[in-house]
């Protein structure tokens, strides 16, 4: 059956192209719709999948030069991951309808806020208030049967993730308990300032695409993450991460856990805020920092970071969730937008990309930001934004996303493509608005670049898994991977 859509949906590329003179069909998309391209059988590996995942073998390629030494800070938990649904009908909640908290206070609270998610097959993280109730829900998550423990936040995911490159040092710093540093990759070095007597929890509450639970029902598999944490609330490691820079020297900095602040209230945010801020000014100017965000929903905080945070660090990564978030509190395009109408437009999210290297980025020659280099993922495609000049290898490094998300979604060493689908548009705009140009995905070459001003996008689609085993930490893989194979090339004298 998928072979068939994906032949008719190339079939009427072509037909729309020719009737409306398109003056270069890419060849390669010709064989799909021949005599050979509609003969299909159970046993055949599906075509498209298997083209674009032989393409990304033959261009993903480790850059010239490469990070030796990498810091990152400064959230790090243990995750809970537990089955969504098995688990709130174990604490005795019935389903019913959605609601979104920006804070959970309560069961129904969580009830009404994972609903609001599940509904929508979207990534959500949220700061449960009750301590003593939510040290209850743990204990049930931990109890309840296939409950699984894994190394959790960010930078712990992020680190684990660069130690799998034997010739990369890294340095986590994050409030790392017993059980959290016993998990960790041996590769990887722990401040003694970061290691505290006790861990910190998460739970992550998963659902499969198609699941349900009354009237709700999962368009695509997701997870929601809530946790009653104060330390990474407070980023309470972030001056010894910082302080361990000088002693450690590394050549990429990865900062992540400001989303956890938020839960925190403002008071305590606005003044973290700024500290933060201080203490990341301390690092030497000629060391990128990536920054990675997370879910958040109060718009005065987004604001603050992009405002405070962004022109200070060199690269950002993040989903579409956040992206459209972060264009909603700063009032930039496509504002108006409640949420994605499903894959989001590859045009709207170009034009918010652009806004941003615009807005608190460095695209004009003269602005003092430090910020060239945006990293955005969703479920069907990943784009990187660049500013011209100062980083290679991109097109390597979107495609070395895409493989990751694909292969660690399906718990697979390498992408077995008879296990994924391919869901990215054919056929798009590198923006929504004028100039429109309109752009083709061509399986052979799966990489499609184009420029608007000093600014390059590189968009590659991702192979989905259709079972994905575990989607917690998918983007901070992306990420990470994205980074390794990114050369940085600042053209600042310092």
């Amino acid at each position: 059956m998928w072979r068939k859509a994906s032949v008719a949906a190339l079939l009427a590329l072509v037909v729309g192209c020719l009737y409306h003179g398109c003056p270069e069909l890419p060849e390669q998309l010709l064989q799909y719709i021949s005599p050979d391209g509609l003969q299909s059988s159970p046993q055949s590996e599906p075509r498209l999948e298997r083209v674009i995942s032989d393409a990304w073998d033959s261009l993903i390629t480790l850059p010239a030069r490469q990070w030796s030494r990498v810091a990152v800070g400064v959230n790090a938990c243990v995750d809970v991951v537990v089955s969504g649904v098995g688990l709130l009908q174990a604490l005795a909640l019935e389903p019913g309808s959605g609601l979104d908290h920006e804070v959970l206070h309560s069961k129904e609270d969580l009830r009404e806020a994972f609903v609001h998610y599940m509904e929508r097959g979207a990534a959500a993280e949220r700061f449960f208030s009750d301590k003593e109730v939510f040290r209850r829900i743990a204990r049930a998550a931990a109890e309840y049967p296939g409950a699984k423990l894994y190394v959790g936040g960010n930078a712990a995911l992020i680190g684990q993730k660069l130690a799998t490159y034997p010739e990369l040092m890294v340095l986590l710093c994050g409030p790392v308990g017993p059980k959290l540093h016993e998990m960790l990759d041996e590769q990887i070095v722990v401040p003694p300032g970061s290691l505290q007597e006790t861990d910190e929890y998460h739970l992550i509450l998963e659902y499969k695409a198609g699941e349900q639970w009354g009237s709700t029902r999962a368009p695509q598999a997701n997870r929601f993450i809530f946790s009653h944490d104060v330390s990474n609330g407070e980023m309470s490691s972030l001056e010894t991460f910082v302080a361990s820079l000088e002693e450690f020297q590394p050549d990429l900095v990865v900062l992540s856990g400001l989303h956890m602040m938020e839960g925190q209230g403002r008071q305590l945010w606005e003044e973290r805020l700024k500290e933060a801020v201080a203490a990341i000014s301390d690092i030497r100017k000629d060391i990128p920092i990536h920054l990675e965000l997370a879910s958040m929903t109060d718009k005065d905080y987004m604001n603050s970071i992009m405002q405070e945070f962004m022109p200070i660090v060199s690269s950002v990564g993040l989903n579409e969730q956040e992206l459209l978030f972060l264009s909603q509190a700063g009032g930039g395009p496509h504002a108006h937008l409640a949420g994605w109408e499903g894959v989001p437009a590859v045009g709207q999210v170009s034009d918010i990309l652009l806004w941003i290297l615009e807005r608190h980025g460095r695209s004009d020659p003269s602005s003092e930001a430090e910020l060239t280099r945006v990293h955005f993922h969703t479920l069907a495609y990943h784009v990187l934004a660049t500013v011209d000049g100062y980083w290679a290898n991109q097109e390597a490094a979107v495609a070395a996303g895409a493989r990751v998300a694909s292969s660690q979604a399906c718990g697979t060493r390498v992408v077995d493509v008879a296990k994924t689908e391919l869901k990215a548009p054919l056929r798009f705009h590198s923006s929504d608005s004028e100039p429109r140009v309109a752009l083709t995905l061509d399986p052979t070459a799966p990489v499609t670049a184009w420029r608007r001003g000093n600014v390059t996008f590189h968009m590659t689609p991702v192979l989905v898994c259709k079972r994905p085993l575990r989607t917690v930490g998918l983007g901070d893989a992306i990420s990470a991977e994205g980074l390794v194979y990114s050369e940085f090339k600042s053209q600042r004298t310092f």
